[in-house]
């Protein structure tokens, strides 16, 4: 839970595929093998047809899965929807439903000049996640079925009114993993009677009983599945579904948010971009683990309203915050 409103974090690279607005998959597959570059980069006949066209100017050699040498002739002229595939891949093919890691490259299209190399920093970028229906069909049809370790560049026209210059990103997709859509491990045992009770639907999805509990005013962390993935710190990058809820006047529970209801887990880092009771509550837990929090006031809002975009308060001062959180994935 953001200190503010929720939002998705985007890395660099889902900025860059965002702005894009679309990419095309490679079907005629008898023509894509090999590593075959040109000027133009490989154009791929089904992307053009949906309006795409083929960015001039930038193409890529050296060994697949490795750092490439990206040649760029500039200036280059971005259009909108440009894109070029510098190289074929020979890894696993991504699967649906799977989270991919890429490592990318970021060029000024005016002069050339990098701006941006997750390379150097030795650290991919694994928040992109290819789910039909949630993933946007462009980016989907981009990158289901495309085989680990091609390069792909991507034109971002310039933006006029953040005096933003056009750029270039060239990403090389390094790796894949299932995603993980909810919790799993083993459930724990002797959870305190007196917190509150959850109860999951068939999807994950997870309904609360206050269960006549009293808060006291201190954190409660209580773990409900295990999982065995990554442990998570104060200042990992987490992906979660989570609910949240509050009281009301009366002492009923009211659900305030959910990343379930809008289909969607959440992107989010716990180092400053969340309320205190998220960072202390779920560092140190583990990915694939279902938690509840229970956060008090001062590890939440505090004496602060918050409101909606139409002015409604939505969690009143003095809140005391119940989530239930399914930490899918940390970095």
């Amino acid at each position: 839970m953001r200190k503010t409103r929720l939002y998705t974090i985007k890395s660099f690279a889902i900025r860059a595929i965002s702005t894009i607005g679309a990419a095309a998959l490679c079907f005629t597959m008898a023509s894509c093998s090999g590593n075959n570059t040109n000027d133009n980069g490989m154009a791929d006949p089904a992307a053009n047809a949906a309006g795409m066209q083929v960015l001039s100017g930038v193409k890529a050699s050296g060994t697949l899965g490795k750092q490439p040498k990206v040649d760029i002739t500039t200036p280059i002229d971005v259009k909108p929807n440009s894109y070029a595939i510098l190289q074929y891949g020979n890894g696993a093919k991504i699967s649906e439903n799977s989270r991919v890691c890429a490592n990318g490259i970021v060029y000024n299209a005016k002069n050339g000049k990098e701006l941006m190399n997750t390379w150097k920093q030795g650290k991919p970028d694994c928040s992109i996640t290819i789910k039909k229906g949630v993933t946007s069909k462009p980016y989907y049809m981009l990158l289901k079925g495309r085989k680990i370790n091609s390069t792909i560049a991507f034109g971002v026209p310039a933006n006029p009114q953040t005096k933003q210059d056009a750029y270039v990103m060239v990403l090389t997709l390094v790796s894949s993993m299932k995603s993980l859509e909810r919790a799993t491990g083993n459930k724990v045992k002797d959870i305190p009677e007196n917190l509150p009770k959850v109860t999951l639907s068939k999807s994950g999805e997870p309904s609360l009983d206050k269960n006549n509990y009293v808060p006291d005013g201190k954190l409660v962390s209580q773990t409900l599945i295990e999982g065995t993935g990554k442990e998570v710190d104060a200042k990992s990058t987490v992906t979660a579904h989570y609910t949240g809820w509050t009281t009301d006047k009366d002492g009923k529970l009211h659900q305030f948010d959910s990343s379930w209801k809008r289909g969607t887990p959440a992107d989010f880092s716990l180092d400053g971009q969340v309320i205190p009771g998220w960072t202390k509550g779920l560092a140190g837990k583990k990915v694939g683990s279902q938690v509840l929090l229970v956060i008090p006031p001062e590890d939440g809002y505090g004496k602060e309203d918050k409101k909606d975009a139409q002015g409604n308060v939505t969690i009143p001062a003095n809140s005391t915050l119940y989530f239930v959180v399914d930490i899918l994935y940390a970095s």
